[in-house]
């Protein structure tokens, strides 16, 4: 089957790392076009691929391509998959969708209504140990899920230069939520559903970053059940995902940040069994991330991250970001 011709609109950090992988490793995504007002400077970077560049998604033929990747500012996701779908082309967006609930539900009404894949840059779920703690907990050998446990940080921003979108607090309206945090809370709602409220703070403890440093979050569910989630950006990286229930219990720890995966060490407590550590080696869960939507665009496999599941995460998020501000509890839409 042919590889699906996509556009990747934003070629900065994160969009030469997709960029990167598709052009070496992806059998199911060919890249055919960039997006990037700053088209030299692309250009440079492209060398002699022999993908075009544009200034705008506009200005790109629209029998050229089948698919968009978005790696671009928070607040254009709206607009952008609004003029994507008007396009007829299926959209893979980074995280997060929208900085509202009420943005996600249009942009997934929109794309289901157009019958259009939407994907979203939420690799933690292709990560061979979190796909597998996902498969222990479908089949119920977790037993009643009752906490997790997250956090994820780093320090990569604390040396970024302030004017870049990633810092503004219209951007990154709660610390590192946006930028690490918002995994965290996909993978708590895979597990546990919609949340019902959280209390949430961000603290400018150790840095000038606008928007605080040290972002921590208490979520309780419908369904009963609690999270932890922690997200600060001035910290060594440190990324662990625990999922606790009745009959046992994994925890996950990254060795390295996803940009250049290095694998895992996951110990899990199974009840009437000893407590055990293993290694998992390297994989590339951005790949298998792009690759899912690309199977989900041809029919292959529906694409794992419901619709509904997207809406609850931004749902939460506006709650966090409320909860930051007020410094009370609040209510998740």
């Amino acid at each position: 089957m042919e590889p699906v011709k996509t556009v990747l609109v934003g070629f900065g950090w994160w969009g030469r790392k997709m960029a990167g992988l598709i052009g070496s490793r992806s059998e199911r995504l060919r890249l055919v076009g960039v997006v990037e007002p700053r088209a030299a400077e692309a250009r440079d970077a492209l060398g002699p691929t022999g993908i075009e560049v544009f200034e705008t998604l506009s200005a790109v033929p629209p029998e050229s391509y089948e698919a968009v990747i978005l790696a671009t500012p928070h607040n254009l996701h709206d607009a952008q998959i609004a003029e994507a779908v008007a396009a007829n082309k299926h959209v893979f967006c980074e995280k997060p969708l929208s900085l509202t609930r009420d943005g996600a539900v249009r942009a997934v009404r929109l794309c289901e209504e157009a019958g259009l894949v939407l994907g979203m840059g939420h690799e933690r779920r292709f990560e061979p140990p979190v796909a597998e703690l996902l498969e222990h907990a479908d089949a119920g050998r977790l037993g009643r899920l009752l906490q997790i446990e997250a956090n994820f940080s780093h320090d990569k921003f604390v040396t970024m230069d302030q004017s870049n979108w990633r810092l503004h607090p219209d951007q990154a309206p709660a610390g590192g939520m946006t930028a690490t945090g918002i995994h965290l809370t996909d993978l708590a709602i895979r597990l546990m559903g919609p949340a019902r409220s959280v209390l949430a703070t961000s603290e400018q403890l150790a840095s000038s970053l606008p928007s605080g440093d040290t972002m921590s979050a208490y979520v309780r569910f419908r369904e009963g059940g609690t999270a932890y989630i922690s997200a600060t950006l001035t910290t060594p990286f440190v990324s662990r995902f625990a999922a606790f229930g009745t009959d046992g219990w994994i925890d996950i720890r990254d060795r390295a940040h996803v940009e250049a995966p290095d694998g895992w060490i996951v110990t899990t407590g199974w009840k009437g069994q000893p407590i055990e550590s293993r290694e998992v080696g390297k994989a590339e869960p951005v790949l298998a991330n792009l690759d899912a939507f690309a199977d989900a665009v041809r029919g292959r496999a529906p694409y794992p991250i419901t619709g509904d599941q997207m809406i609850d995460n931004i749902a939460l998020l506006e709650a966090i970001v409320s909860s930051c501000r007020s410094g009370t509890p609040e209510a998740v839409a």
